[in-house]
């Protein structure tokens, strides 16, 4: 189906979610009420930003569920654009999972619909729009419409006395100039370029460094930090001087080997679960590594108990972000199949302004499902044949990361991973949640122009 007609058309397709309002569903109360509404928010002193949200609040409202045991969550439409939300991370079915190219119904302007989850598994979620944005730089994840959905285990083995949920969310967004360089590890690409997206805020749970009221800690607290890449395109990295981060899960999965470290490296859509021992008393600024970022307003400041003064920020030492160090170094069981992905940007086509994104040189719409067995594991290799960096998500389903570059690894689980430019990671997934799935780049723009998949499960023989 053709995510764009689909979404045109969304007005006289309300009828579509008779599958989640019929029968005895209809009668029973909801769980959560979400309203999808237009806002605006004071990010900074006197800097106004005019967006959708859940709610009217960023991030919208903490979903906290219990694993395993059923939800209902109706979903107001009070704005003007047809659109749905996506349980990102959840192992749902695919009519309630949120996505179009799935099967899942709009809400159109002035619609509602209650979506019904049976949330599994747990750890660190979150919802989303997953509407189509194009050149609407209003739409989608360009706007404030996220939140966190946590899902609680039984037990929870991590001992800690605070939880901060930080969402970081990149503003006011505008179209740039591509970056040329970024076409010369690129095939085939004409030499005219396209448009990419610029931002002129960014912020940590919607206010920018120093708006707002601080973290405030004590010496001698552990703090759980889930933190949440909600922008629509940015990848950042986070880092909070004089303190390291023990990080004891990702995308809401216990890692396989818990790891501190100095900095936080999160692509769109990443969430990262880790302790901090407050240890070292002060005012300090918790936020982006890169200095025009933070000038930005990326960042929040963290205040302990009986401490003041002007916060501290002092840059890390320069790293490289690497997913084996939370991760067994043993090989992965061996896949069912492999199947190889090669992801390039085709360049300007059609009279478009934005570059068109490839998967084995087909683009969405045009681009056939990869059809897969109920039961088999396989393999995905992922061969970034460009020069930008590729948030991979695959909706329904975990995987297991199993390789990157010339790494085996294996116990890292997570529904996204970035893909750096010019590398090669495989994952591993189990074929166990029957229905169409999609996969995609999480960089919206990279999504909305071609770069994305679906994964249809074949019909069983009778």
């Amino acid at each position: 189906m053709d995510r764009r007609a689909f979404l045109k058309n969304a007005g006289g397709l309300a009828c579509a979610s008779w599958f989640v309002e019929r029968g005895a569903l209809a009668a029973l109360k909801p769980d959560f009420r979400l309203r999808i509404q237009d806002a605006s928010l004071e990010i900074g002193p006197g800097i106004h930003v005019r967006t959708t949200t859940y709610n009217g609040i960023v991030p919208g409202p903490l979903l906290r569920l219990k694993q395993g045991r059923p939800v209902a969550i109706e979903v107001s439409n009070e704005s003007k654009r047809a659109d749905l939300v996506h349980w990102h991370g959840l192992s749902t079915d695919a009519l309630n999972d949120g996505a179009v190219e799935e099967g899942s119904p709009v809400i159109p302007p002035g619609g509602k619909l209650t979506y019904h989850l049976k949330p599994s598994p747990a750890g660190t979620r979150w919802y989303h729009s997953h509407a189509m944005a194009m050149d609407d730089l209003g739409a989608s994840t360009y706007s404030g419409q996220f939140g966190f959905l946590l899902v609680d285990p039984p037990s929870d083995p991590a001992r800690y006395d605070q939880e901060i949920n930080l969402a970081v969310h990149h503003w006011e967004p505008s179209f740039v100039p591509m970056i040329d360089h970024l076409r010369t590890h690129s095939q085939n690409v004409p030499q005219t370029t396209g448009s990419d997206v610029g931002y002129k805020y960014a912020t940590i749970n919607a206010h920018m460094l120093g708006f707002g009221e601080p973290l405030r800690v004590r010496e001698g607290e552990r703090v759980l930090f889930r933190l949440l890449n909600a922008s629509a395109t940015e990848n950042t990295v986070l880092a909070l001087p004089g303190h390291r981060f023990r990080v004891i899960a990702m995308d809401g999965n216990p890692v396989k080997n818990p790891a501190s470290v100095e900095v936080l490296s999160l692509g769109v859509a990443e969430r990262i679960d880790a302790i901090v021992e407050m240890n070292n008393p002060g005012c300090w600024i918790l936020g982006s590594t890169l200095e025009a970022e933070r000038k930005m307003g990326l960042g929040v400041f963290v205040e302990y108990a009986g401490k003041r003064g002007a916060p501290v920020w002092s840059d890390p030492a320069p790293t490289e972000w690497d997913y084996t160090l939370f991760a067994s170094k043993a090989k992965a069981p061996q896949p069912d199949e492999v199947r190889e992905m090669i992801f390039r940007d085709a360049g300007v086509l059609n009279g478009s302004k934005f570059d068109t994104w490839t998967i084995n040189g087909k683009a969405w719409p045009q681009i056939k499902p990869m059809m897969i067995e109920q039961g088999k594991r396989y393999r995905l290799r992922f061969v970034n044949a460009s020069g930008d960096q590729h948030p991979m998500h695959l909706h329904r389903h975990t995987f297991e990361v199993t390789r990157i570059g010339d790494r085996t690894l294996s116990g890292l689980y997570k529904d996204t991973v970035l893909v750096m430019p010019l590398q090669t990671v495989e994952v591993d997934f189990i074929a166990d949640n029957p229905g169409d799935t999609l996969f995609h780049c999480h960089q919206q723009l990279h999504m909305d122009y071609g770069f994305m998949q679906l994964l249809r499960y074949t019909e069983k023989k009778a």
